[in-house]
């Protein structure tokens, strides 16, 4: 039969009640991530003319070299500047964790409804396990990349909205009787939970690996039954006398 079956009781198994927390963690990874918006605010002192405020407001996914920190033809410390970016992209690194996160939380669906529904299905060959622990170590490497991928980009993203990163992206800075100091950080909180996230799911992921991995034949191989036949007996002869 391949129809419908409710059974609850894999969700209280590790195979299910892993996937489900998988499922969880996956929705708070691209969420931290992908719904992310900060401002800093960047104070420029001038020892000749009055002091300038600039506001760099960034967001998800992160291509810094895409904001602008001062529009062109304003006037700072007496100066007419050009329109100037932040420096970075972040996005590839923050894209691949974000479409990791929702890929894994689609399969957790899937998955959650096949343990919960057709369990008939999936035991009836070992096709069904194989694919299953398959899928997870792809899953589990991915989280590896992408999480190790968005702490990078994340640095990256720290240290281009930082003090230094600011003096160096804006000419003015270098400049003698400027300073230029970052008054205001944005709250990175969320960002850096994202990163968490992403590694608590890579630990989830391989201990679903083990699990996984014992409802395949290569951890406990199909009993082939052997029937011996057994042989009439013989009957030896009396000795001669």
């Amino acid at each position: 039969m391949t129809g419908l079956q409710l059974n609850f009781r894999p969700i209280m198994e590790p195979l299910g009640f892993i996937k489900v927390l998988e499922w969880i963690f996956a929705i708070f990874a691209f969420a931290t991530c992908g719904g992310y918006s900060g401002k800093s605010v960047i104070s420029v002192f001038c020892r000749d003319g009055p002091n300038a405020t600039l506001n760099a407001t960034f967001s998800y996914p992160f291509k810094l070299n895409q904001v602008v920190l001062v529009p062109s033809g304003m006037d700072v410390c007496n100066r007419t500047l050009q329109e100037t970016h932040l420096v970075g992209d972040s996005s590839s690194s923050a894209e691949f964790f974000v479409s990791v996160a929702v890929f894994a939380f689609l399969y957790c669906i899937a998955a959650l409804v096949l343990y919960v529904g057709y369990l008939h299905v999936y035991n009836e060959s070992n096709r069904g396990p194989m694919i299953d622990f398959v899928v997870t170590c792809l899953f589990a490497f991915f989280w590896l990349v992408s999480s190790s991928a968005w702490a990078q980009g994340l640095g990256n993203v720290k240290t281009s909205i930082g003090t230094e990163g600011i003096r160096e992206t804006l000419s003015a800075c270098k400049e003698d009787g400027i300073t230029c100091d970052v008054a205001s950080f944005a709250n990175m909180g969320g960002l850096n939970v994202s990163v968490v996230f992403g590694f608590l799911n890579l630990i989830l992921w391989v201990g679903n690996a083990w699990f996984a991995f014992k409802e395949t034949s290569w951890h406990t191989p199909p009993q082939t039954g052997s029937t011996t036949q057994q042989g009439s007996e013989s009957v030896s002869a009396p000795p001669r006398m």
